[in-house]
């Protein structure tokens, strides 16, 4: 398996010989502005350039969307950018029906909906719950954010993979955990705030739990220092590593990495 960090939650994923492109946000640095109401709202996103070749960007065999910000071009998972640049032809799997229609309405031709065994060339996909923020957050009727997935791949003869997606730690996270039992799990760190709400991504201590709660599996962080709402760096995350004793099992690559797991 062979996993490209390109920003924030982007990824390519050469899983059993497929490509998957993961979360294209694919927009020239400061092309948008901050997300409105977030921390740090005054900066302009993305916060840095891209550093993988936009031809190996879009080199991929299908691609996977997350979520789409309930349609906002600026979306941090699908921007403009990416439904202009990302061909019309390729496979697209997205979490629900609401986001197929807004991928399909944009001219993309061959749309799908994640399931729990979604087959693709012999990979199979399957759709897992998140929460885009707290617990807390959600009993106080804050939807804004709108739903979010993360993504399990499997096959046989291949390690299990886990995208936890936009999520918290939470009772979805360790379902899939306990129900899958991944070999590697990439996480979405970077503990994006929305005052008043708090973070609405993972950061160091949900890293954490995850870490304890899948004592087996390697840790990969993904999805820091692209957005103006991001508060954990990797260097923060790093430290925090050290001492909670992870940093052994969790790699944080920089933009641009391609590694091996």
């Amino acid at each position: 398996m062979k996993i490209t960090q390109v920003r924030n939650a982007t990824l390519i994923v050469e899983y059993a010989g497929i490509k998957f492109l993961v979360d294209p946000y694919l927009a020239k640095k400061e092309a948008y502005p901050g997300f409105p109401g977030t921390f740090n709202d005054k900066l302009r996103n993305p916060r840095v350039d891209l550093k993988t070749p936009m031809e190996t960007i879009l080199d991929v065999n299908a691609v996977i969307v997350t979520h789409t910000h309930n349609g906002n071009p600026h979306g941090d998972h699908w921007d403009k950018a990416a439904a202009e640049l990302v061909p019309k032809h390729l496979p697209i799997f997205a979490q629900n029906e609401a986001d197929a229609e807004r991928i399909k309405a944009q001219g993309f031709k061959n749309v799908n909906v994640l399931s729990s065994n979604t087959l693709f060339r012999g990979v199979t996909l399957s759709w897992t719950a998140g929460r885009h923020g707290s617990e807390e957050a959600e009993k106080i009727g804050f939807s804004d954010l709108g739903d979010v997935c993360g993504v399990i791949f499997r096959k046989n003869g291949e390690k299990t993979l886990y995208l936890t997606g936009d999520t918290r730690w939470n009772s979805f996270v360790a379902h899939s955990l306990n129900k899958y039992k991944p070999d590697i799990i990439v996480m979405n760190a970077g503990f994006a705030i929305v005052p008043g709400i708090g973070g609405i991504i993972m950061g160091c201590e949900d890293v954490c739990e995850v870490a304890h709660a899948a004592p087996d599996a390697k840790l990969i962080a993904s999805h820091l220092e692209a957005v103006n709402h991001a508060t954990v760096t990797r260097t923060e995350l790093r430290k925090y590593a050290e001492i909670v004793e992870i940093s052994d099992r969790l790699h944080i690559p920089e933009d641009g990495e391609t590694f091996y797991v």
